[in-house]
């Protein structure tokens, strides 16, 4: 049986908590950052989790 392999853009994407969840990054945040309000882009910088719907997606891309 092959070994299973993770997907390399969801590696380097997201991460699993220990209660499960599929945390990311914000998006928006990588460029005109001068054109944001302040405020939003003290926002972005926290992180969010995966929607549920997507999970089960996610967690076939990344099986450990």
């Amino acid at each position: 049986m092959p070994k299973v392999k993770t997907h390399s853009s969801c590696k380097k994407r997201f991460k699993k908590t220990a209660s499960g969840l599929i945390k990311r990054s914000a998006a928006f945040r990588r460029h005109h950052s001068w054109a944001k309000a302040h405020k939003n882009v003290r926002s972005l910088r926290k992180g969010r989790y995966i929607d549920a719907t997507l999970c089960d997606k996610i967690e076939t891309l990344m099986p450990y």
